[in-house]
């Protein structure tokens, strides 16, 4: 069965009925680990499944010139290649970020449920949606904002979206991306990447130790992001 995360994204978004959460619990599905850095699926790959993110992150990434341009990250509950249903075969690699525990559940099952169901049409239909828009927002941020809210802007979504399935304590979550991983999603150097962080903690707005981040001032870090519409999209406004 998809993991619970991936129900409780679905039903923050759109609500679900008990029985529709019950159908989408009952799709078959196989799991399994992946290491850090270890590529799902790659770029030009025709996909026959969808994958769900169980634990762990993921991230899409393709190489632009001499560099590797993340795409989007993928937190617990996301399913991301979910438009491989009606668009393949995919055009980045889906990678793992750090260890992660990963699902597939055939396409042919998941069509078959929605044809079953106009509402979980639009449940899934708006997910997808909400995929396009967080990518619209990533495009907007690399043209147009500085470094400092860029990152901010990151930090901010990426603590949005796990928020909506219970993994922000305290206004702190874990996120094991380094730097390196900043830079190739933001269009920064490593070494602007490490100034615009140590900015960041200089005005208190965050703390950022090992794979947790915290979030010191969230109120006034947003303010710096202009996060507003990617949040009303994560949860469903």
């Amino acid at each position: 069965m998809p993991h619970p995360k991936f129900i409780t994204r679905l039903q923050a978004i759109e609500g679900l009925s008990d029985e529709e959460r019950r159908q989408i619990a009952g799709l078959p599905s196989t799991l399994r680990p992946v290491a850090d850095g270890e590529i799902v699926l790659r770029q030009g790959e025709g996909a026959s499944r969808s994958v769900f993110v169980v634990s762990g992150f993921l991230y899409q990434a393709r190489i632009v010139g001499d560099r590797s341009q993340i795409l989007a990250f993928h937190v617990p509950g996301d399913m991301p290649c979910l438009h491989t249903l009606l668009v393949s075969p995919m055009d980045a690699d889906l990678v793992s970020l750090g260890p992660s525990t990963i699902g597939y559940v055939a396409h042919g099952v998941l069509r078959q449920l929605l044809d079953s169901s106009i509402h979980l049409t639009r449940a899934f239909w708006r997910e997808t949606l909400i995929d396009a828009a967080i990518s619209r927002q990533w495009i907007a941020r690399l043209g147009a904002q500085a470094a400092l809210p860029k990152v901010a802007h990151l930090i901010c979504e990426l603590a949005a979206r796990l928020e909506v399935v219970g993994l922000v304590a305290d206004g702190c979550f874990q996120m094991p991306m380094t730097q390196r991983h900043v830079a190739d999603a933001c269009g920064l150097s490593i070494v602007h990447v490490n100034r615009t962080i140590q900015e960041l903690r200089h005005r208190g707005l965050i703390a950022w130790e090992g794979s947790e981040i915290e979030l010191l001032q969230p109120d006034e870090l947003r303010k710096l992001a202009d996060l507003g519409l990617t949040i009303c999209a994560e949860r469903g406004v």
